[in-house]
């Protein structure tokens, strides 16, 4: 999947469906907008930190979140990325649950 990074579109990022699944395994995007709802650089700075912090606190392999810092630390990341980035995660997501909720029907 691609996500524009720019308002003409000229400029995207590469998301993979491994990415989006770290996003949802680690909650990555839960309270990330400020109170009136908007995404700014200070969002995709907290999101950045947020990371990086669970990087260094992991005993485990981070393989997954340093992943995620192809997306995050990419170039042209700015707040309209990161914007485009979660209606991309919720779209995603959207799908992913739908997906669960048909396979639970199936398995019953």
């Amino acid at each position: 999947m691609r996500i524009n990074a720019n308002a003409s579109g000229t400029r995207t990022i590469e998301v993979t469906e491994t990415q989006l699944q770290i996003i949802r395994k680690f909650s990555l995007l839960d309270r990330l907008a400020d109170s009136m709802g908007i995404i700014s650089e200070d969002s995709l700075n907290k999101l950045r930190l947020t990371v990086r912090s669970l990087i260094a606190s992991q005993v485990m392999d981070s393989k997954e979140l340093l992943e995620l810092c192809l997306v995050l630390y990419h170039e042209d990341m700015k707040a309209l990325g990161l914007n485009n980035l979660i209606n991309c995660y919720n779209e995603w997501l959207a799908s992913q649950l739908v997906a669960e909720v048909a396979q639970n029907r199936a398995d019953e």
